[in-house]
């Protein structure tokens, strides 16, 4: 945005120099002048009694692009041994959303080799398109081959917006694309909305340690870029019936294009935490008064099928790992059943785990802020009830293991 004075409309008032915060507006010749210092914060349209100063939109400004010339939503569809992760599902969900809120095709970017079932796969969940490079550089993930793929595909389809998964893989290609294209690049984003009067993405983060949230915007370059949160967002419905066009096409890859190779692969020994996809989730809080009380919260969640998760208090406690951290800097979850043990409800460990479908909190504080979103509450030391429930839940066992006998 840049601010001009119409100056057949001013009538050299001097209202708008005496608000200007920046010293950006002179009087010469009895006219507003705007010069350098402008910000373009708009107090001077507001002060103009005539409405002599307006704000215009400038497609090209600081070396940015004509938004006009970009349409459409992408999503980057990652997969892992030919399977799609769940955050390609998610992201297919939310870009269909977007997609239908600006009334263009949604694609999903697919890339591998011999992975065709999951094109007709992306297509099924909510894609009216895949694009779906098919080559044997492409099987096992690389920073070259991917970025490289992407560019070319964005250069010469120019989509307005492209979301990523916020995964290893993700941070990894979300900034080599967006510094290819010259375009910029929102991280770990928990919310996205659309302002369709300019047709931007509104990609909102937590900054700032999780203390607020920052909504930024990318004005004047394009595609608009994103990487999404795992977890964050709901899965697209799968249709069986639904229809979409798949392009696939080989890709002009060769060995010297990519400098780094991948020569084996290798899982780490201890599998990390998969609370996204966890259906129950028992999680502590600094409430439990030491680390010891997770031994509590494990037996729980093993005993109804979950995992642990943990408040951020626990995790820079080095109580538990970090990869059980729940929150705005942590995972983002949405369970069927999550239950919060010792833990307060401050606003950020709200903000990853509200969603869930059913929340049951247990703190001795009666007026912890958990309660207000807990859909049952239970006022006692996490102590003396969870080993209740756990006994209660053997007792439950015990039952069904009777009758089972007859």
């Amino acid at each position: 945005m840049a601010v001009k004075v119409i100056e057949l409309k001013c009538i050299g008032c001097g209202k708008c120099v005496r608000v200007c915060p920046f010293d950006a507006i002179n009087m010469v010749d009895k006219k507003a002048k705007i010069n350098d210092k402008c910000t373009a914060c708009g107090q001077c349209i507001e002060a103009c009694p005539v409405d002599a100063i307006e704000k215009e939109e400038n497609k090209y400004r600081a070396g940015g692009v004509n938004v006009d010339e970009y349409r459409g939503v992408w999503v980057f569809a990652e997969q892992r041994d030919k399977e799609l992760l769940n955050v390609s599902i998610e992201l297919v969900g939310e870009g269909r959303k977007i997609a239908d809120e600006l009334k263009v095709p949604l694609t999903a970017v697919l890339l591998g080799k011999d992975i065709d079932n999951l094109a007709e796969k992306l297509v099924k969940y909510g894609a009216d398109e895949v694009l779906y490079g098919d080559h044997e550089l492409l099987d096992v993930y690389t920073t070259d081959g991917y970025t490289s793929v992407i560019y070319d595909l964005i250069k010469e389809r120019k989509p307005e917006i492209m979301l990523i998964g916020a995964t290893n893989i993700g941070r990894d290609l979300g900034p080599r694309i967006s510094a290819r294209v010259h375009t910029g690049l929102t991280a770990d984003c928990t919310k996205l909305d659309v302002d369709l009067e300019n047709r931007r993405l509104m990609q909102t983060r937590p900054a700032f340690g999780g203390n607020l949230m920052a909504t930024i915007i990318c004005p004047d370059h394009r595609p608009q870029m994103s990487t999404v949160r795992p977890g964050v967002m709901e899965k697209a419905k799968y249709d069986e019936k639904r229809q979409g066009n798949i392009i696939k096409f080989i890709p002009e890859l060769k060995d010297s294009d990519i400098r780094a190779k991948v020569v084996e692969v290798v899982k780490g020994g201890k599998a990390e935490v998969q609370l996204e996809d966890s259906k129950i989730i028992v999680s502590g809080g600094r409430g439990l008064g030491n680390p010891e009380g997770f031994k509590l919260i494990e037996d729980l969640a093993k005993k109804l099928g979950g995992v642990v998760g943990a408040s951020r208090a626990t995790v820079d406690a080095g109580w538990i790992e970090h990869g059980h951290q729940v929150g705005q800097t942590g995972k983002t979850v949405r369970p069927s059943l999550y239950i919060a043990c010792g833990i307060s409800g401050a606003i950020q460990h709200l903000a990853g785990m509200q969603e869930s479908k059913v929340i049951v909190a247990i703190n001795k504080d009666k007026d912890a802020p958990i309660f207000k979103i807990a859909d049952y509450g239970i006022i006692g030391d996490v102590y003396e009830i969870l080993p209740l429930l756990i006994e209660s839940l053997d007792n439950v066992d015990d039952i069904v293991e009777a009758l089972n006998r007859g």
